[in-house]
Formats: C-alpha cells, sequence, structure tokens
C-alpha cells in the first residue's frame, strides 16, 4: 500500500510517499480503509526526532491519527464493528503507548496511509453518521475531543469573557463555536484575514496576538508554550481560569501571579466524552468542522511541511481514497 513515510529522524520535508506492506489486524483489532486523513502536531514533531530520547520511533514510520474510513477487516474477539463500517476517529501511534490511555488506549499503525490498524475497544472510534462527510470526519476526532473537554473543565457561564489565543488553529476553530453556544463573550487572537471567519464562528471581538486584553473572565491557551503563559495570564481578572493544551505541562510560578485557577487539559481516557459525543455535537451543527486546505496523498507529505512551515487556518484534510 502507499503511505506517507518517515525513513529516519528529519524535518518534514524528508517525508515521502512510498510503498509499506499493509497492516493486519489482530485480536481486537480491525482495519480499516483510509478515506481521509488530517495533520496533527505529532505528526510532524514526532519524525523530527524531537522526542527520540522519550519516544523512540521504529522505520518506516507512517504519520497519522485522525481518520475516517471504512472497516475492511475485523479481528477475532471485536464486536463493536463489522467490516463495511463507516467509522471516524482519533488513535496515536503505537510508540506512543504509554501516554495513550492507561484502561482502552487508543493505537494506530498510522492514519497517512491506504489501510490502518486501529485497537478496536476505545472510546476515540466511532460509526460516522451520514449527516457527517469524510472530510469533515477527519477533521474533527483530535480537535473535537479537546475542545469539549476544555469546555467540559472550563464550566463557562453565559456573558463570560473568554479569550481564546490561537483561535485560527485546529483546535481554536473548535472551541469558538462551543464557547459561543456556552454563552460565552469571545475574544479571539488572529490575523486580520481570519477575522470574518473567526466573527461567524462565534467570536465577538478578534484582537492580534499580543493585544491582550484585561479583566477577562478565563483564557483558553492553544498555541503559546505553557511555560510562556505570563502576559496571558495578566488578562485574568483575580480568581480567573487559565486552561491550556500545551507542553511542558504548566506551572503556577511560571504566571507571575498566584490568584487564579490553572488547569492542564489532556484526556487520554475519554472521561471528558469521546468520539460519540464529537459526532453528535458535529450533526447538531454545535461543532462545525473548519477545513483550511485539502491534499491528496501524494501531497500528503506537502501537507505536513505546510503545516510546520506556514500560516494555516483550522485543519488540513488529506484524501486517501
Amino acid at each position: 500500500m502507499k503511505a506517507v513515510v518517515a525513513s529516519g529522524y528529519g524535518p518534514p520535508e524528508s517525508l515521502s510517499v512510498a510503498e509499506v506492506l499493509v497492516p493486519v489486524a489482530g485480536r481486537g483489532q480491525i482495519q480499516v480503509r483510509i478515506a481521509a486523513a488530517s495533520i496533527n502536531p505529532a505528526d510532524v514533531r514526532l519524525p523530527s526526532g524531537d522526542f527520540r530520547d522519550a519516544v523512540p520511533l521504529e522505520f518506516p514510520h507512517v504519520p497519522g491519527n485522525d481518520f475516517a474510513g471504512t472497516v475492511s477487516a475485523v479481528g477475532a474477539g471485536v464486536t463493536g464493528f463489522v467490516v463495511g463500517d463507516e467509522i471516524f476517529g482519533q488513535a496515536v501511534p503505537r510508540a506512543l503507548r504509554a501516554m495513550a490511555g492507561q484502561a482502552r488506549p487508543s493505537l494506530s499503525t498510522g492514519s497517512l496511509a491506504e489501510y490502518a490498524v486501529f485497537e478496536a475497544d476505545t472510546p476515540f472510534l466511532a460509526h460516522r453518521p451520514s449527516g457527517l462527510g469524510v472530510a469533515e470526519a477527519a477533521a474533527l476526532p483530535t480537535v473535537g475531543l479537546t475542545a469539549r473537554a476544555l469546555l467540559a473543565t472550563a464550566l463557562i457561564r453565559p456573558g463570560e469573557r473568554v479569550l481564546v489565543v490561537g483561535a485560527t488553529g485546529g483546535v481554536g476553530t473548535a472551541v469558538v463555536p462551543l464557547l459561543f453556544a456556552a454563552g460565552a463573550q469571545v475574544i479571539a487572537t488572529a490575523t486580520a484575514v481570519d477575522a470574518d471567519l473567526l466573527r461567524a464562528l462565534g467570536a465577538a471581538e478578534v484582537i492580534g496576538y499580543s493585544d491582550y486584553p484585561s479583566g477577562v473572565d478565563v483564557v483558553i491557551n492553544a498555541v503559546l508554550p505553557s511555560d510562556e503563559l505570563g502576559p496571558v495570564a495578566r488578562s485574568l481578572r483575580p480568581g480567573g481560569r487559565l486552561l491550556t493544551i500545551t507542553y511542558p505541562v504548566p506551572e503556577r510560578a511560571w504566571l507571575g501571579r498566584d490568584d487564579v485557577d490553572l488547569h492542564f487539559v489532556l484526556d487520554m481516557d475519554g472521561r471528558l466524552g469521546g468520539m460519540r459525543e464529537v459526532a453528535e455535537a458535529a450533526v447538531s451543527g454545535e461543532l462545525p468542522a473548519t477545513i483550511g486546505r485539502r491534499y491528496t496523498l501524494a501531497e500528503g507529505p506537502q501537507a505536513c511541511v505546510d503545516f510546520a512551515r506556514l500560516h494555516t487556518t483550522g485543519k488540513l484534510v488529506v484524501s486517501v481514497a
């Protein structure tokens, strides 16, 4: 089969499309004919070698976490899926097993490929509803899960002012409409070219990347390293909440103040909801998919380069089938 492949550690420019063996579903696993996949930070960071000491890769390595496709084979013991099921979801590379959920980890051989194998018993795979298109389904898994986890943690009250840092990215464009639906007054950081999109998603105000306001109730950080949150923290009112999804795991001392509620949001076990809830939110219109660029599988390496090198809006989706 054809797949996007890292043959060794290197920048995204070193990725290529190559022939690799078709993965076979073992016990408790399903094989999926991939129709579409989308790009996430790990697809670029792991092959770069940034984490090689903690997470060594075996090569050739096929990146790709998010996907939509059709079940093509079912391993022994699987009861939740049958051949022909249209599904979508999120799974991390097997090299990240130590960081995946402990009870029902969602692991994969890599979704930037014609076929991939997934663990079947996980909350992060679900049947794709007919009202959710293939590309949209591939765009939503990681960002939908993250956005819903942020909302569940933030406990937004109607009328609260919420600053979203990194609002034009995948998570940002997913969390803004959820905040709007919760009754928040959303202040989004963005470039001028993305202002109309963010207002359409529900932002009441769009500001420059460092034009932080004062006295906001909640800050949601989707892009800044968590050890660089001091300037953002100053925009919060006393007793405000700061939620971040970025590494390193934040420490209160880095904020320069001790009167805010700090949360690092990472739900690898699906305690705050899984892919079924993402599907329901998408079909209801509460969680729209924002697709910034589309690529073919042959252009998959370029999608990874663009993700790393360009300003992108929403998700980059690679059509495989």
